[in-house]
């Protein structure tokens, strides 16, 4: 007992800090979130290395799936460089509702003992450079086939500055203009899915359709390589939204929960839907409803219950399917790999629907103070429209410009004999 106490005033000496610390209000660093948020950061990353570029790379024809790993890769390199020397900073600095400013610039103030909440600043700016990472990535898919790989890296780049960065700041940052309707975007549905979308339709649309499109069938040369992509896909979105919660807390328990069940379900009815129109299922439509579901629920993640990821599964199963199989036919637009129907059309309906399913009554953690559903669904699509309209206006900008200065679009005979040659000289696979 003596021994106790005498050891007593020592151990009050080493609690005196966190005592300091927990009557200041400052966060303290804490292990657990930590070990949890550097897992997640790596799961993001696998959904581009190799998720994204294996899904996209079978979705192509041979001629052209080393171009789409290329792309994948070379994005993933130069953002992160972009990320570290002025984007991080542009998007959580300064009190400005729309951009941040060059404060953080080359992570000037970064430290071992910086913290962000409750882990290192330098795992929250990795965690937060693979979302800048995926999302021009995802643009690709639209006009995959046939656009150069000089004009791809410059308007990633670009956009990625006039458009990726705005939107991160407009909805995440604590002074972001999407504050004023309170706006839920717990993962990234406007800033990643719906952003990326309509840089995706833009350029599709400008530079035009494939050679035999709508002419007769453009079919995946590796579907399963596709279906492997998907599955990384899959699973590394656990790291994507769970991962969002910026801790290993309950928050982040319901967003893995909700994101596993709202994927299964759109999954799920995508194969039923197949099934009454056609009266098979496809692997490749399994593996698109997947992707769908998992899009859809990113936004209400963080603030669904289970009865809502159903709902957001069947719905977006619903409409992804009937823009990306059925209205892209009929309007003969030639998204390649279906980056507006899926991400497009599945960030819209989560976005909107995360308005809905956040309400107590479907099991969701419930709105803001003085906020109902109305007010919070027009909260929610306010986000939308001002995403759809700056994503597709920076844009137009630079597909027009670029094409003026570089052309986007390459040669015919170059398009023929595939882009893996004319752009790399290399082959996949030895014909």
């Amino acid at each position: 007992m003596k021994r106790l106490l005498r050891l007593l005033p020592a151990t009050l000496l080493l609690m005196l800090p966190t005592l300091a610390h927990a009557q200041e209000g400052i966060p303290d660093h804490d292990s657990g979130d930590t070990a949890w948020m550097i897992v997640a950061t790596a799961l993001v990353l696998f959904m581009t290395l190799p998720g994204l570029a294996l899904f996209y790379g079978g979705l192509v024809r041979a001629k052209n799936v080393l171009s789409i790993l290329m792309q994948c890769f070379s994005i993933c390199a130069v953002m992160s460089v972009l990320w570290v020397i002025f984007g991080y900073s542009l998007a959580v600095s300064g009190d400005n509702p729309f951009i941040g400013n060059f404060d953080l610039a080359f992570l000037n103030h970064l430290t071992v003992d910086s913290l962000s909440g409750t882990i290192p600043e330098s795992v929250f700016v990795t965690f937060q450079m693979t979302f800048a990472i995926i999302t021009p990535a995802l643009i690709i898919g639209a006009f995959a086939e046939r656009v150069k790989f000089s004009a791809v890296l410059i308007f990633s780049i670009l956009w990625f500055i006039f458009s990726y960065i705005p939107v991160w700041h407009m909805a995440w940052s604590e002074n972001g203009y999407f504050h004023n309707w309170s706006v839920m975007d717990f993962a990234g549905g406007t800033v990643v899915h719906i952003n990326a979308a309509m840089a995706g339709l833009v350029g599709c649309l400008m530079v035009g359709k494939r050679k035999k499109a709508f002419e007769e069938p453009i079919k995946p040369h590796n579907l399963p390589l596709t279906v492997v992509g998907a599955a990384m896909l899959w699973v590394g979105w656990f790291g994507f939204n769970a991962g969002s919660a910026v801790a290993a807390d309950g928050t982040a328990g319901m967003a893995m929960l909700v994101t596993q069940i709202a994927c299964a379900t759109c999954a799920v009815t995508w194969m039923l839907i197949e099934l009454f129109v056609h009266g098979k299922a496809s692997a490749l439509g399994v593996a698109t409803g997947a992707v769908a579901g998992l899009v859809a629920i990113t936004p209400a993640s963080g603030n669904a219950g289970p009865m809502g990821a159903i709902l957001i599964g069947i719905c977006s199963a619903v409409c992804c399917y009937l823009v990306a199989v059925k209205l892209k036919f009929i309007l003969k637009i030639d998204d390649s790999l279906d980056v507006f129907g899926v991400h497009g059309i599945g960030g819209i309906v989560g976005a909107i629907l995360t308005g809905v399913v956040a309400s107590e009554s479907f099991g969701g953690t419930g709105y803001g103070e003085g906020i109902g559903m109305a007010t919070q669904v027009w909260g929610q699509f306010m986000s939308v429209i001002i995403t759809v309209v700056w994503s597709g206006l920076v844009s137009f900008i630079l597909f027009f410009v670029l094409n003026k200065v570089m052309g986007l679009r390459v040669e015919s005979d170059d398009e023929l004999r595939g882009l893996d040659l004319s752009d790399h000289d290399e082959q996949a696979y030895e014909l």
